[in-house]
Formats: structure tokens, C-alpha cells, sequence
């Protein structure tokens, strides 16, 4: 069996994102040389995290929508009376609890094997950030 392990980098440009990394995603799992596996795709963060969901701007904005409502910043939650970084991120810390921290994909014939609607999305819950997944493809050659 073989394994490939890798790190993408990108950044985010709002506080609620859907950032969309499939793309990104695809080109490691064709450039691994695995021809039938798993991707494993890791968030490294704690207050952002990993969704397949449909590609679609106007379920996009809904779902961010969503979010900020059941998670609105400055609530009063005591994790923001002293902030490690200074940001007052509590919310986004909640907001990640609904959210997976890794998903698994199948790899098939050397590429993603994703639905017609589905893409792989990095979940941001605190941006503006630069954000960071680890990837594991393991399979067969």
C-alpha cells in the first residue's frame, strides 16, 4: 500500500466561509499516484473545520447565514473576556463544534470520487486567515 502525506495552504477572506478546496484536493490525490484509496483530508485548526457539500453560491450564502445566526460573535461568552490572540473568537470555536474536523473520500482510478454536486470545502468560522489541511492518500498503485 501506498501513502502520500501532504499539507495545503490558503487563505480565507471572511469571518463565515465556505472556501472551496477541491481543486486543490483533486491535483494531490492525482499527483500521489494512488490509483484506487482514500483521501483523508485533516483541518488544523480548532475554529474552522471540513464539509462536502454541494458547489452552489446562493446554498453558500445560506449556509453562512445560518451560522452567524446560531453563532453570533461578541454574545457574551467568557472564552472572549480574555482572548489568547487577541480575537474575540469564541463564536467560531462553537460554530466548529457542528462541523467535522477530518473527512475520507474514496480515490478511484487515480481522482476524487465525488458525487456530481459535491465539493470539498474548508469551513472557516474565524477569518480573515491563512489556513492549513493535512491530507493523507493511501491506496493501491
Amino acid at each position: 500500500m501506498k501513502q502520500v502525506s501532504r499539507t495545503i495552504a490558503f487563505d480565507s477572506h471572511a469571518p463565515f466561509e465556505f472556501v472551496d478546496i477541491t481543486s486543490r484536493v483533486r491535483d494531490e490525490v492525482r499527483g500521489a499516484g494512488v490509483k484506487t484509496g482514500t483521501v483523508t483530508i485533516v483541518s488544523r485548526h480548532t475554529t474552522g473545520g471540513i464539509a462536502i457539500n454541494e458547489r452552489d453560491p446562493e446554498l453558500q450564502a445560506d449556509m453562512v447565514d445560518w451560522m452567524k445566526k446560531l453563532f453570533p460573535p461578541r454574545a457574551g461568552y467568557r472564552h472572549d473576556i480574555e482572548p489568547i490572540d487577541d480575537r474575540l473568537n469564541a463564536h467560531a470555536h462553537l460554530a466548529s463544534l457542528t462541523l467535522r474536523t477530518s473527512e475520507t473520500l474514496l480515490v478511484k482510478d487515480g481522482d476524487l470520487d465525488l458525487g456530481p454536486w459535491q465539493a470539498v470545502f474548508f469551513v472557516e468560522c474565524d477569518g480573515s486567515r491563512t489556513r492549513e489541511v493535512a491530507l493523507l492518500v493511501q491506496g493501491t498503485e
